[in-house]
């Protein structure tokens, strides 16, 4: 027999003690596409405290489409040995070319972000950021549903010593602090230099070069790191993408240790 009461119970209690056990962290991602998931995975192998808040129903960003929704997508021998970390099947094309199942890919990250420790909170969205004394110190969390029907509900508070913008193209987070703190980036103009048209060689390898603290306590990763720092967009090879949520995780653990 199942009595509704405890299937509901169960979901309230465990998902505030989840929560709850978040409101104070060492580092929180803000989106759970490619870059945001493999940082997660390094920053909690660490033993970081960390916590990935992605606004949609769905993790993974643009990696679950592959190409035009041909979901298989391509990784370059340094993108291909993260994969072979996770257990993530590749297989050669090309010299230099390997392929993988997009689904599979997302789904291997995730269990293993998990699996070391992280913690995913989808359906939430991070409206504004904590900045206190000249750092960003946390961000500030809203349901997705509440942004999308424009209802007022206050948000909550999520502290935390480094966060990570992976919201990829929109870059959501670093445009919140440039307009709402009129602040100066570690950018050559001090402002957002913006995401280029297509060229994925050089986008796979300034996507890396990129990853870095935009502001003290702010870094970017992925996608959002060539918006942030003025360099092109990459399409469905996804090998800059794993490398750069293996640095940004680098980064912030030589910071916090």
């Amino acid at each position: 027999m199942i009595d509704e009461r405890v299937v509901t119970k169960a979901i309230i209690e465990c998902y505030t003690e989840k929560l709850l056990s978040c409101l104070e962290i060492d580092v929180a991602v803000c989106g759970a596409g490619p870059s945001g998931i493999v940082a997660a995975y390094y920053l909690a192998k660490k033993g970081l405290r960390t916590a990935i808040f992605e606004r949609k129903l769905s993790i993974g960003g643009g990696m679950w489409g592959g190409g035009m929704m041909f979901n298989e997508i391509v990784i370059q021998d340094e993108g291909r040995v993260i994969l072979d970390e996770m257990g993530i099947a590749t297989r050669q094309y090309k010299k230099g070319y390997y392929v993988a199942d997009s689904v599979e890919c997302v789904s291997g990250l995730a269990y293993r972000a998990m699996k070391a420790g992280a913690k995913i909170f989808n359906l939430i969205s991070v409206e504004d950021l904590v900045v206190r004394k000249e750092k960003v110190a946390g961000v500030v969390i809203n349901w997705t549903a509440v942004e999308m029907a424009s209802l007022h509900v206050d948000p909550l508070t999520i502290m935390s010593k480094c966060v990570v913008d992976a919201t990829g193209h929109p870059l959501e987070v670093v445009r919140v602090l440039e307009r709402k703190m009129n602040v100066r980036l570690n950018t050559p103009s001090g402002k957002v230099e913006g995401e280029r048209s297509m060229w994925a060689d050089i986008a796979e390898a300034t996507t890396l070069e990129n990853t870095k603290e935009a502001y003290p306590g702010l870094y970017v990763a992925g996608m959002s790191a060539n918006a942030t720092f003025g360099s092109y967009r990459m399409g469905p090879i996804f090998g800059g993408m794993l490398l750069s949520g293996k640095k940004v995780a680098e980064l912030i653990t030589k910071k916090i240790k």
